[in-house]
């Protein structure tokens, strides 16, 4: 047998990386009986030298190579946009940089991970460098960060989570408070310690204060870990923007404007239109971001990381920097600028013939707002610009759209509109007031453009042969199609479950409920029925617009996935230097697992931020009576949409009555069990607001409106057959502390 010395063990280890804990360790090195001593002691030593690292409480790796299974977590992207890890030992990361390289199998998949992720991986050497393939990535859990309210007390202090589904509240000790005072919006990182008792903390940074209005917004970024500050060198590039060379057609003379929001802060799309003998010609110009953000520099790093700009009510994150995104990237009234532009020839009904996407220089003619430009088409004009630009560019590009239109109806997409509400804000930061947006004709124009502009993006790359990021939103599913028939069913809709969903289909049930009774119910329920859209680099389609291919082309200011497309269009159809290279070209299903993931992250943050606003403006108003309607029937209670503010609360089960309650969930309903009484989706509803939380933005209410009769032919006891029913019990103080989650 082998002398047993620290040299022999990681001799031992090197050789046997899969080899990893004291027991297998002393079982290769056939140690026994009282060399179990020393092994732990060369182990202990090794350790101490830095030649080990721990990765369990009775596991050690080499800290010079990685083991063949292990804990990685995700720290950065590097210079050629891969996202790079090490493995996570018992006191921290350890080893060599570890590149990902997806998931392991042929056909697994899930999300992309991103920088703080953690997973278990197979680890694989690639010639000096190692590769990790993902087993599981792990969710972030209760070990994870915190966001909260800290509450001063005697020996340190409380903070209670501002997430609804994170029910945490974690101690903290004098010497853990890092300044923060009563009533502090903070972050904090728990601490290891004892697996019974209260869990402690340790504040890491002070949010702001839980009275400032900015706080809600603030409390999203930091709790969904959404980039705020750009590297140093990412900013230099930005300040000292050089775009890349290429030739560039001369669009100066074309009268391009921009139509947005009178708010907008950056303009990346311009529009024109003229009328040809036998249809129109429209062109779409959008910002030439890629020859400024150039592949593998540290502004595409930067924005690959955040993947898109997030839109909060009171503020945007964006995923470049301003000195670019508003300046140099942003299509000025009467300033030269980059584009790149899709030339589109329609007919009168508005079909397609052809296009032509041109690199080139433009001039905008006009910037203006849809309110403004609407106005000036409907005949009072309120600028002297819209007046100017009238007969010349506005009246050109509505008879486009008129024709665009006429293809669009035959088309068919999925006609689901809801009103959006607007958050308006005084200067001080407080909310003056919400208000429904207003929706012009001008904003349908300029969707149905940048329709158009998508389209002809995706089919120049797909007849250029170049690999392209898709929009793709793929047919509702069979189990949501019988869902959707079953809830029909109860209102005496009949919907062939074993038909192939069509959005034609969907929009003639839309139009045979509208200003019915039934109309926001079935809007309702046709929204929950559909897939989510998605990145991807095979094509799905775009069913909810009825479309055999698209791409995102007309936000690479705001969406990494439109500069991917702009970088594939100019390598692909030869319009310069700067276009998509051949690494990241095989990176195209990884980019859209990792921009899918940034996308959900932001719309999660932007909605919890408008959430705990709504809670803000309502706060003073506990005790007043809504009037509402049922979004959401779940076995817990009823989910009610505000009718005014289109804020959403929620009322416990247990509140309503002392009736048994049984949850219908073919017909989405509560159901007395006694009575048969019943509340349902879709039903108007007058509640009272019994309380607010906008830490975490919750509503709590109160049913005043009486449940509709039992229906004929329904009978409530085979629904409590079939159906677990819950005693409810009249609502108290305390009940009300536990139905505050929405």
């Amino acid at each position: 047998m082998t002398e047993l010395t620290k040299e022999a063990v990681l001799e031992f280890l090197t050789a046997n990386p899969h080899i990893s804990t004291k027991r297998d360790i002393a079982r290769g090195l056939k140690v026994k009986g009282a060399e179990r001593a020393a092994l732990r002691g060369f182990l202990n030593e090794l350790e101490d030298d830095g030649q080990l690292e721990r990765t369990g409480k009775r596991a050690f790796a080499k800290a010079d190579s990685p083991p063949p299974t292990g804990v990685v977590q995700f720290e950065r992207i590097d210079d050629h946009g891969d996202l790079i890890g090490r493995v996570s030992g018992r006191d921290g990361l350890f080893g060599p940089d570890i590149q990902y390289a997806g998931y392991r199998g042929k056909h697994r998949k899930g999300r992309a991970p991103g920088i703080g992720d953690r997973a278990l991986c197979a680890i694989q050497p690639r010639g000096e460098s190692y590769l990790a393939r993902i087993i599981k990535l792990f969710d972030k859990d209760e070990d994870g960060t915190l966001v909260g309210l800290f509450t001063r007390g005697r020996h340190g202090g409380r903070i209670v989570s501002a997430n609804r589904k994170d029910r945490r509240e974690l101690l903290v000790e004098e010497s853990d408070i890092n300044g923060a005072k009563d009533g502090d919006l903070v972050e904090a990182k728990p601490k290891h310690g004892k697996p019974h008792g209260p869990k402690r903390a340790i504040i890491k940074e002070v949010i702001g204060r839980a009275g400032d209005p900015k706080a809600a917004s603030l409390l999203s970024i930091h709790a969904h870990g959404i980039p705020t500050e750009f590297p140093d060198d990412a900013l230099k590039q930005a300040r000292e923007a050089k775009p890349a060379a290429a030739e560039r057609e001369d669009l100066t003379q074309i009268p391009l404007i921009t139509i947005d929001p009178a708010d907008a802060r950056d303009h990346d799309d311009a529009v024109f239109a003229e009328k040809l003998s036998d249809g129109w010609r429209v062109i779409v110009a959008i910002a030439d971001v890629a020859a400024y953000v150039t592949e593998g520099s540290a502004l595409d790093r930067e924005a690959m990381k955040r993947g898109n700009s997030t839109y909060f009510p009171d503020r945007v994150v964006p995923m470049l920097p301003f000195e670019l995104s508003a300046d140099e990237c942003s299509l000025r009234e009467n300033e030269l600028r980059r584009c790149l532009a899709v030339e589109m020839t329609f007919d009168k009904s508005g079909t397609k013939r052809g296009h032509r996407f041109i690199r080139g220089m433009m001039r905008s003619a006009g910037k203006l707002s849809y309110a403004e430009a609407q106005a000036a088409i409907d005949h009072h004009p309120t600028s002297d610009r819209a007046l100017e630009l009238l007969d010349s560019v506005l009246k050109p590009l509505w008879g486009a759209y008129a024709a665009l239109s006429k293809a669009r109806d035959k088309r068919g997409p999925l006609g689901l509109e809801l009103p959006e509400r607007r958050i308006e804000f005084a200067d001080d930061g407080t909310i003056q007031g919400i208000r429904v947006k207003e929706r012009f004709d001008a904003h349908k124009l300029i969707e149905e453009m940048m329709i158009q502009a998508n389209v002809a993006a995706a089919e120049a790359l797909e007849k250029a042969k170049s690999p392209l990021l898709y929009r793709v939103h793929d047919q509702p599913s069979d189990a949501k199609i019988a869902s959707l028939a079953d809830l029909l069913q109860t209102i005496g809709i009949k919907w062939p479950k074993g038909e192939r969903p069509q959005t034609s289909r969907f929009n003639r049930l839309i139009e045979d409920t509208r200003d019915g009774d039934n109309e926001t119910m079935v809007m309702e329920t046709v929204l929950r029925s559909q897939s989510q859209a998605i990145y991807a680099s095979e094509n799905l389609g775009h069913f909810g617009l009825n479309l055999a291919r698209y791409a995102h082309f007309t936000s690479p200011i705001r969406r990494y996935a439109d500069l991917i497309v702009h970088r594939a269009l100019i390598s692909g159809l030869g319009l310069g230097p700067d276009g998509l290279g051949k690494e990241e070209a095989v990176r195209l299903s990884e980019t859209a697992e990792h921009l899918v993931t940034t996308e959900r992250r932001s719309m999660a943050a932007e909605r919890e931020a408008t959430d705990r606003y709504l809670a803000l403006f309502l706060e003073d108003r506990v005790g007043a009576e809504f009037e509402g309607r049922i979004t959401g029937v779940t076995g817990a209670g009823l989910f009610i949409r505000l009718a005014d503010t289109a804020a959403d609360g929620f009322i416990p089960i247990r509140s309503l009555s002392n009736e048994f309650w049984v949850f219908d969930d073919k017909a989405m309903s509560l159901v007395a069990r006694g009575s048969g009484q019943r509340f349902e989706l879709g039903q108007p509803v007058t509640v009272e607001l019994k309380e607010v939380t906008p830490l975490q933005g919750g509503l709590l209410l109160e049913m005043l409106s009486k449940p509709r009769p039992k229906k004929k032919g329904a009978s409530a006891k085979e629904h409590g057959d079939r159906h677990k029913a819950r005693r409810k019990k009249t609502t108290t103080p305390k009940h009300r502390r536990k139905g505050k989650r929405k």
